[in-house]
């Protein structure tokens, strides 16, 4: 089977948040270009650089019995004829656990490739919550992309 085309930036985005909530490394990965020169940085941790180490941080974060739900608002878009970067603020939850997490703010960048649209960067770190406009309101990620 050949790897998913995305057309766009946005269908990359949302298959990558797709992919988490479902807890699916491989679909994670797909979004992802193949190359080495990619960056990624989870909340609080250091950069992690290449496919293989991103792999592995995405397997661990999303090990057994790990399960997110995931919520977007406040998303900006800066758009290339090659490039797209989305800045957005990411509301992630244990489905198990009602309790709301505190946001985190999001730079996925993207290019286009051979291979349609890949992520290259996804940058997440700690909101403020006084960054968070006062009615921001979570939305689900399913229709928000599209």
């Amino acid at each position: 089977m050949s790897p998913r085309q995305f057309a766009t930036a946005d269908e990359a985005e949302m298959a990558f948040y797709e992919a988490l909530e479902q807890g699916d490394v491989e679909a994670v990965m797909a979004v992802w270009a193949t190359d080495e020169e990619l960056v990624c940085i989870h909340p609080g941790g250091p950069r992690i650089e290449g496919y293989d180490a991103i792999r592995e941080s995405w397997r661990h974060i999303l090990g057994p019995g790990n399960r997110l739900s995931i919520r977007l608002s406040d998303i900006q878009r800066f758009e290339g004829m090659l490039y797209a970067v989305h800045v957005v603020c990411e509301w992630a939850a244990d489905p198990a656990n009602p309790r709301q997490n505190p946001p985190v703010f999001c730079t996925n960048a993207f290019l286009l490739t051979d291979r349609g649209w890949r992520m290259v960067l996804h940058h997440a770190s700690p909101a403020p919550r006084l960054a968070i406009g006062v009615d921001a309101e979570p939305r689900e990620v399913r229709g928000l992309l599209h």
